[in-house]
């Protein structure tokens, strides 16, 4: 008997609530979560010692610049793992079904990849890492017991707050990371029991910080010297710091992206990247991370090292802490675009600690003695927080994660300001709607938004979606569901309202369980169907109807009346928007290409060349005119044949797609 199946028939036969499964599942996340990423900081320790201690030493005793051949090394063996990845990948995407667009069998190697990558000293942190493993390992139990998509989702929240509490020793900003990041959208619209939701993420990330605590140590991440805010007048200079953050934050986060378009070959003065393989590319990374090792090793590595020494007061000089900002923010870039694998939380800490002290010493140097400002390293606390806010676009989290690293309450009304304030600037700065962006990616649709919100959901809708009875017996609907190749049905009561769906995951999940009490025949359709139903309306666009897919990751949606909630008019799926997105970005191109051809036209006196008309039948009949005539012929076959275009373009759109909107849409993807 297979584990899953194990756990199946234990929890049928102890037949518990819903919420103790769910509190249940919580408690073995965190713990699962929380050991996983105490084994990942070990690791990361253990290949530092083999590193830079090790090899290190043999390298420095014959010359003392070898020491650039570490980071290669050390890319060499991450490529391996890479490699191994690779084939899992591509033999896991022709076998398995990936509903939620994870990959279990992966875990382990991309731990050890960044593990390998942050002790080769590649600038990177280990809490994306921890991240991804603790929410791997929430969607992986939800499926081991058959949960529902929206549980599944649920344990995801929950396994990322975990992974974020165990690698920073910080149970109430993972909490916060997972309701304003991960389970934001679904938190909202979820309206049946959110208190239950907010328990299955509490537990997890006190579960896992505790394991943490009792592996790691219960110190905080940094110790911090005894300062205080000396007066409260300084909230203007805070919020200075908070506008500069704003732009550090917006600096990295275009650096990082224009890094992997450099190593992708998309500028123009080096597409020999697009060419090179994986391998070669991680070793120009390291090279890159060795040479900046040599000069400056403060910013190699997670560089928590530094960070303590600045929040320490330990003297860096304005010049020194200028090339850090700088080189660590480049080294951040070139690690993550040439194939390192770890986090940006612990590279935005640090740019945010030598942002805070450089500005905090800058004012002090310019202000007289007379009035009182705190200490540099108030303001480096500052800085963490506001760029890491500004980074990962989650301000609560931010300053709840820097209160809980440092554990000083003083601190705190100037760095709520910061973050605030920075958070505001790049709202208002950042006009790529990053939001959005992150559904949309979610989705497993490129993010651009303005395509999907000028088409409207009655054009793309389906009439007549399948549809059962609230009181059909339970197996006649799943003949019926099964027959059509149905992924799920509407189910209607005896005046064809809409009461509820039921899905093949419901029936799956039935049929899977061991028997019960009641039997499957006397079952009825109402017994497991879901109720509360997320609907749309026609006159939606579709960017609309995929964020409210995307909180439960549904894959087709009712169309209700407007007017009537209950009746519905239509279905929508993803498959049909994925079609429409592509079909549109398809006929934007060709229109650009035609439009382009038409204004290069020639046009003689008394001829022109003129532009077959794809007709229906096959046949073309264009013919010369006057001279008169010859500009509205001319504009009236470019209409023809747009119009014939775009009507082939709506049949084959699947099949035939143009590549410019390959282009367009990989672009999307990546931003």
């Amino acid at each position: 008997m297979s584990l899953s199946r194990l756990l199946v028939t234990v929890l049928n036969r102890l037949q518990p609530s819903a919420e103790t499964v769910m509190l249940v599942s919580a408690i073995a996340v965190g713990l699962i979560s929380g050991t996983g990423v105490t084994l990942f900081r070990k690791l990361i320790l253990f290949t530092q010692e083999i590193y830079w201690h090790e090899l290190a030493v043999v390298l420095s005793n014959h010359w003392h610049w070898a020491i650039i051949f570490i980071p290669m090394v050390g890319a060499l063996v991450v490529s391996l793992v890479r490699l191994k990845l690779d084939k899992l990948d591509q033999a896991e995407a022709r076998t398995a079904n990936r509903e939620l667009g994870l990959s279990y069998s992966q875990v382990p190697l991309k731990t050890v990849a960044a593990a390998l990558s942050l002790g080769a000293g590649a600038s990177l942190g280990p809490e994306g890492p921890s991240v991804e493993l603790g929410s791997n390992i929430g969607s992986l139990l939800g499926q081991m017991l058959q949960f529902s998509s929206e549980r599944i989702r649920l344990l995801i929240g929950a396994g990322g707050a975990a992974g974020l509490a165990a690698g920073f020793n910080a149970p109430i900003a993972g909490v916060f990371f997972a309701l304003e990041v991960l389970l934001r959208d679904s938190y909202r619209t979820n309206k049946s029991s959110p208190n239950s939701d907010v328990s299955v993420v509490v537990i997890a990330s006190v579960i896992s910080a505790l394991v943490s605590q009792i592996s790691l140590g219960e110190r905080p991440a940094f110790s911090l010297p005894v300062y205080e805010v000396r007066s409260y007048w300084e909230l203007p200079l805070y919020l200075g710091l908070g506008v500069l953050a704003s732009a550090v934050a917006l600096m990295f986060t275009r650096a990082i992206k224009q890094a992997k378009k450099f190593f992708a070959g998309e500028w123009a003065i080096a597409p020999f990247m697009q060419k090179l393989s994986m391998p070669i590319k991680l070793l120009i990374g390291g090279l890159c991370v060795g040479l900046i090792a040599l000069t400056f090793p403060e910013v190699i590595g997670i560089g928590y090292e530094t960070v303590e020494s600045i929040l320490q007061d330990t003297p860096f000089t304005i010049p020194l802490l200028a090339i850090l900002l700088v080189v660590k923010l480049l080294l951040t870039a070139i690690s993550s675009a040439s194939g390192f694998v770890g986090g940006i939380f612990a590279p935005s800490i640090f740019l945010g600690a030598v942002l805070g002290s450089l500005y905090g010493q800058a004012i002090a140097s310019f202000l007289p003695a007379s009035i009182p400002i705190a200490a540099s390293p108030a303001y480096a606390l500052v800085g963490m927080a506001a760029v890491l806010a500004g980074t990962v676009r989650a301000p609560l989290t931010s300053v709840l994660l820097l209160f809980e690293m440092t554990r000083d309450y003083r601190i705190v009304l100037p760095l709520m300001a910061a973050v605030g304030l920075c958070a505001w600037v790049l709202d208002q700065i950042d006009s790529s709607k990053s939001a959005d962006r992150m559904i949309m990616q979610w989705s497993g649709l490129p993010a651009d938004i303005e395509v999907l919100e000028k088409i409207k959901i009655a054009e793309v809708m389906t009439l007549n979606p399948a549809s059962v009875k609230y009181s059909m017996p339970l197996m006649q609907a799943a003949q019926f569901i099964t027959s059509g190749y149905h992924h799920s049905a509407l189910v209607l009561d005896e005046i064809n309202h809409l009461q509820g769906i039921l899905t093949t995951q419901d029936l799956k999940r039935l049929l899977s369980a061991p028997a019960t009490d009641r039997p499957l025949e006397d079952m009825t359709v109402q017994n497991i169907c879901t109720s509360e139903v997320i609907c749309t309306f026609a006159d939606e666009s579709l960017a609309e109807a995929l964020k409210r897919m995307a909180t439960r990751d549904l894959r087709q949606m009712p169309v209700v009346d407007r007017h009537q909630p209950k009746r519905v008019i239509g279905m929508v799926d993803r498959l049909a928007i994925t079609t429409a997105y592509n079909t549109a970005l398809t006929k934007r191109a060709i229109t650009a290409r035609i439009t382009a051809t038409k204004s290069t036209v020639p046009i003689a006196n008394n001829t022109y060349t003129a532009i077959t008309n794809v007709a229906s039948n096959g046949s073309s009949n264009i013919s010369s005119n006057s001279a008169n005539d010859k500009s509205n012929d001319k504009d009236n076959n470019l209409s023809n044949l747009n119009n014939s275009l775009s009507n082939t373009l709506d049949s084959t759109s699947n099949n035939n797609l143009n590549r410019e909107s390959d282009i367009h849409s990989s672009e999307a993807i990546s931003s």
